[in-house]
């Protein structure tokens, strides 16, 4: 095994790949016995599995470092070659689902396979590749325009996550200057953005009508491989967020602007929850890695076993500083059964957050990581999320060890965040179904449609100081929207899930935990739905789920003294 340093990103040679996968494709397709075709199925996996492994490398390494002129290069190719690659796999995948030994191969790896092949042979023919190269250099466009902000701010220069620290400070003035510090950012790139976001969708909607679709939302829903829901399902799913949610969390707000004895409001102000501030952890990164360490040692010798790997194999990359890209992600290595963590430490609350979040993802990558089929090995994204946001909840245990005697303000603000967050998503959500409908409208008219939602789903936020937002601007800083439409939603449904595994676990922690490994060993072969009632949880999608999941948090949050905090 070697370290991430050790690792290298090799040149593909596209020739080579392509002659690789004929190879064998005709050996799939020549097989005289079920076990000579299985053969050749596992062959696939593994070079999946290695061609997967080097794309990974890099762009792990190109987020990383986003100004390196290597890494940008690399990223600009596997961007140019990867659609052609989709070119190979696609003919894998006819063959697959017309194999000779078909009954024989769904006996041995489950139908839910041949299922998802099924479903991405309708997502793809090689006449999109033009469409899926120039939607590749958007996305990266978009990362490298946010990674570039260099917001000047006091006598210093800052990127998006470094500003993180000034607009959740307890000063109210030290709020109101770095948010619109930070805004102003986006204010100057406002056509810039929306112009590669209008190219985004109006290339997505080509790219749908060249395989028949009437817009993109058909095709965006099967690209994410979800085959037991669908877009009927989720505006059913919105509209008992809107009638179970969010009058709660309206009422949250409310409390919250009483708490800070603040009449008026602003967005800003809301990125605090007392008046003392937020949580925020004792140390730094070094601090938070060795409680981190103590804490999966006492949760179980799987954990315990798992973060050394990762520490030892230098697998996590979680500081910010200039050039690297925003947000978090886990990816995964499949050639060395390792999962990488990526984040931008800022000093606030979401830095304990990535050591559970993005860890309860690697978790599941790591205890999946023998499932010889890699379509099994990650579930599909909504129910990846169930596995993040759940260990957020599992470890609770253990947050004095990162915030001391701001322990409980820290779970109450988590509680409420988790809460107040799921109508966000669900508002990214709608729009995104406005944006496919409409593939033509303006830059203007999606904003302010954007405007329009977020007042229905979070009527509580002005933006009197920050004009860009109040012209309904706010997404444009949502990563999700550019390059994973209709992915936002899966967030909200995961959380659902998580709180679930929150009220259980309160009951009976070692049940709860001993459900989520089981969970986590199920990776990716069944479908989300069926993942949640193997698991004996509440499906999100069916009404009541929602309403029911909320009504043990609100006597949780009853519980706590805030005039304490």
């Amino acid at each position: 095994m070697k370290k991430f340093s050790q690792m290298k990103f090799k040149k593909p040679d596209l020739k080579k790949i392509e002659r690789d996968f004929d190879n064998i494709i005709n050996e799939f397709n020549s097989a005289e016995s079920f076990e000579e075709q299985n053969k050749a199925l596992k062959k696939m996996f593994k070079y999946n599995d290695h061609l997967y492994t080097n794309f990974s490398i890099g762009y792990v390494k190109y987020t990383c470092d986003t100004q390196d002129p290597q890494n940008v290069a690399n990223q600009e190719l596997m961007d140019e070659i990867s659609p052609i690659i989709s070119v190979f796999t696609n003919k894998f995948n006819k063959a697959l689902v017309s194999a000779k030994f078909r009954p024989e191969l769904e006996a041995k790896w489950g139908k839910h396979l041949f299922n998802m092949v099924q479903t991405q042979l309708e997502v793809f023919d090689e006449k999109i590749v033009p469409e899926l190269q120039e939607i590749n250099k958007l996305s990266s466009e978009y990362t490298k325009l946010i990674s570039s902000a260099q917001i000047k701010f006091r006598g210093e220069i800052y990127n998006l996550p470094q500003m993180g620290k000034f607009t959740t400070s307890n000063d109210r003035k030290t709020r109101k200057e770095a948010t619109v510090a930070y805004c102003k950012f986006f204010e100057e790139n406002f056509d810039a953005l929306g112009e590669i976001y209008d190219k985004l969708v109006k290339t997505r909607h080509a790219m749908a009508k060249k395989l028949g679709y009437e817009n993109f939302i058909d095709l965006g829903y099967k690209s994410l491989g979800r085959t037991d829901y669908n877009a009927k399902d989720v505006k059913a799913y919105r509209e008992q967020i809107y009638a179970d949610l969010v009058p709660f969390t309206n009422k949250l707000f409310k409390e919250q602007a009483k708490r800070l004895k603040i009449r008026n409001p602003q967005s800003y102000d809301y990125n605090i929850d007392f008046l003392s501030g937020n949580a925020t952890p004792k140390g730094d990164r070094d601090y938070l890695v060795e409680q981190a360490t103590k804490m999966y040692a006492e949760l179980s010798d799987e954990t315990n076993t798992f973060f050394n790997f990762m520490k030892k194999y230098e697998l996590l990359d979680l500081e910010a500083r200039q050039g690297k890209a925003g947000g978090g992600y886990m990816t995964y290595f499949p050639d060395y059964k390792a999962p990488f963590i990526f984040s931008n430490f800022n000093g606030t609350s979401g830095d304990v957050d990535v050591l559970t979040h993005e860890f309860g993802h690697a978790f599941q990558g790591y205890m999946s990581r023998n499932i010889a089929c890699p379509d099994y090995r990650s579930p599909t994204l909504e129910a990846c999320e169930m596995h993040s946001m759940s260990m957020e909840f599992i470890t609770y245990p253990w947050m004095e060890s990162f915030f001391g005697e701001d322990a409980d303000k820290y779970r109450y603000s988590h509680v409420c965040d988790g809460l107040t967050f799921i109508p966000y998503g669900v508002a990214v959500d709608e729009f995104q179904h406005f944006v496919y409908e409409n593939p033509e409208v303006s830059h203007e008219e999606r904003c302010a449609k954007w405007r329009e939602i977020e007042k229905k789903y979070l009527p509580h936020i002005k933006y009197d100081n920050t004009p860009v937002l109040e012209r309904g601007g706010y997404w444009l800083r949502q990563s999700h929207i550019f390059g994973s439409p209709f992915y936002y939603i899966d967030y909200t449904l995961a959380q659902v899930v998580a709180f679930q595994f929150f009220n259980e676990a309160r009951r009976d922690h070692g049940k709860a935990w001993g459900k989520y490994v089981k969970l986590c060993k199920m990776g990716g072969k069944y479908p989300f739905t069926e993942l949640v009632k193997r698991a004996s949880l509440k499906n999100p999608f069916v009404d009541g789920t929602v309403k029911n999941t909320v009504k043990p948090l609100k006597k949780y949050l009853k519980e706590f003294d805030t005039s304490k905090f």
